[in-house]
């Protein structure tokens, strides 16, 4: 009897344990951190002191030259760069369907970001535009958060921050009509946690994508934006610095591309 017994317990199907069966399981050490990011943004977004949208807003840049019949053309035409890399980004992901989380959403952001920013750009003087310049950055934005949370911490933390981050760009592009904290909190606070992601080390699988050079040129595209006048009289009138800004910003989907390259074409990063 105690045989049979035994067999009996033998076959009888095991249930899988709740830790690993689960996928609501408990947060990763990186997730636990990632959270409480999250919580510090959202509340410096809500409580710090409203910024006026005046302190941001500059109504006139540097180069106003028309070429083609198109106004401030340097400035407008510079946005094309977000055009060429979102399609071709977006056409590599075509044959990446292992691409990381918030990739799609990173290409189609760029291309929003031509279309809002060369509006903007047309007549600078029109600040409500700068709603539709903004829309284009968030979007573009939370794809790359979300790239880089999936490929530092999970999966699913990078579903959780691209949409988390796409609600908050969009309501905080609306809002800096008005009041820019929202708005800072977002951009400023959001590079910072992208800086602090490109710092640790990518989780098993991920796909490698390189974060320091996305951050390198948007630093780089910051630092052509505040010297949009010096460049403009160091190169003879030839080009401003808020062109190369655009330029320098578009570079920034270049990393991303290169990661989304057929297997065995691109070098191995060590």
């Amino acid at each position: 009897m105690l045989r049979a017994n035994d067999a009996a317990q033998a076959t009888k199907p095991t249930l899988p344990s709740v830790s690993r069966g689960l996928p609501f399981a408990a947060p990763q050490r990186r997730e636990s951190y990632l959270i409480g990011a999250l919580c510090a943004l959202t509340l410096t977004a809500l409580l710090a002191p409203p910024l006026p949208a005046a302190t941001w807003h500059v109504p006139h840049f540097v180069d106003s030259r028309t070429w083609l019949g198109v106004p401030n053309a340097g400035d407008v035409l510079s946005n094309l760069a977000f055009l060429a890399m979102g399609v071709w980004g977006s056409e590599r992901l075509r044959a990446r369907p292992d691409a990381p989380v918030g990739a799609s959403w990173f290409f189609v952001g760029l291309i929003l970001t031509c279309l809002g920013s060369g509006l903007y750009h047309l007549d600078p003087d029109m600040p409500q535009r700068l709603v539709a310049d903004r829309l284009g950055m968030a979007v573009a934005f939370a794809g790359f958060l979300g790239i880089a949370a999936s490929e530092r911490v999970s999966v699913r933390a990078g579903e959780a921050v691209l949409v988390l981050m796409m609600i908050a760009g969009v309501l905080a592009a609306w809002v800096a009509r008005e009041n820019l904290t929202p708005w800072v909190a977002v951009q400023f606070g959001g590079m910072a946690l992208a800086v602090g992601l490109a710092l640790t080390r990518p989780r098993p699988g991920a796909r490698g994508v390189p974060l320091a050079g996305v951050i390198f040129f948007y630093v780089l595209a910051k630092l052509f934006e505040l010297g949009d006048a010096l460049i403009f009289d160091a190169t003879g009138h030839i080009v401003s610095g808020h062109t190369l800004k655009h330029l320098a910003a578009a570079l920034a989907a270049w990393p991303v591309i290169r990661s989304l390259a057929p297997t065995g074409s691109v070098p191995s990063r060590h």
